[in-house]
């Protein structure tokens, strides 16, 4: 019995050594930080949940048009709203006006042609990488200023990002190997 305590401790003590040469990875320190991990996780960084790209990848325009027939999204409506407030959001954060828009949130869960749904998953691609560079580019001052916009535009992507992967769910297309069981 104490040869297998011992053998069991000199196991755990040698192992010490490998485990203190492997920090964990630290969280960021500044709100530039947090904000820039919120925007990436959503975008194509895994973390807790899959990120916008890892939920659309790999969908056919058909997939991205199926509905429950229930009332609720397609991943493509979901992804055209995100976009939507994606581009329009960021022209806020860059100081740029917005086009005109009517106020009826309905309005941005369009529909889309077989032929765009490839340019729409860019566009959300795109528009996340011109979020990160700007946030990256932002100083300080205008970090503070729109913490709350950009900590939103996060809140909002996971959110949705969630749905489209519980349509894929429903659909039969998401792969549990994605990150979701």
């Amino acid at each position: 019995m104490k040869k297998v305590a011992l053998s069991l401790s000199l196991a755990v003590v040698s192992c010490l050594p490998l485990a203190a040469q492997t920090p964990a990875p630290k969280p960021p320190t500044t709100l530039k930080g947090v904000l820039l991990e919120q925007l990436r996780t959503t975008h194509n960084a895994q973390d807790w949940f899959a990120s916008g790209n890892t939920a659309m990848h790999g969908l056919t325009a058909e997939q991205a048009k199926w509905t429950d027939g229930k009332g609720n999204h397609s991943v493509g409506q979901l992804t055209y709203h995100l976009v939507f407030w994606n581009k329009r959001s960021l022209l806020k954060f860059k100081g740029e006006k917005p086009d005109k828009f009517s106020g009826n949130n309905d309005e941005t869960f369009n529909d889309f042609t077989p032929e765009q749904w490839a340019d729409l998953v860019k566009q959300f691609d795109q528009g996340m990488t011109e979020w990160e560079k700007a946030v990256e580019a932002a100083d300080d001052a205008t970090i503070a200023k729109n913490a709350s916009l950009i900590a939103h535009i996060g809140t909002h992507n996971a959110y949705h990002i969630g749905q489209i992967v519980f349509v894929r769910k429903e659909q039969g297309s998401w792969d549990p190997s994605k990150g979701v069981k």
